[in-house]
């Protein structure tokens, strides 16, 4: 009895539930998350590795290597934002040259 009241109520219920299909992923690469996952996991990691290393030499007293090092990885930090900012504008700069 208990058992033929059970599986009424449980047919009532999957008959009334209403299941929404899950939309399929999109095949390819998600390059925002690959993008997001270097900004914030692996670029810090890098800047406290340089910066360990010019602490490190800086201490030794070669401060003319600490300036050479450090003006190149300040112009590669430019060279990585303007990266950066071309990914982001660069649709909209596509769109003005080939209206």
């Amino acid at each position: 009895m208990i058992t033929i009241e059970l599986v009424t109520h449980t047919v009532d219920a999957l008959a009334s539930a209403s299941f929404i299909a899950a939309e399929p992923a999109e095949p390819g690469i998600n390059t925002d998350g690959i993008v997001g996952f270097f900004a914030s996991k692996i670029a810090p990691i890098l800047l406290a590795a340089l910066g360990i290393i010019f602490i490190g030499r800086a201490s030794k007293g070669e401060i003319s290597k600490v300036l050479t090092s450090s003006a190149i990885a300040i112009v590669g930090l430019a060279f990585i934002a303007g990266a950066a900012t071309l990914f982001f504008v660069g649709e909209s700069l596509i769109d003005l040259m080939f209206q």
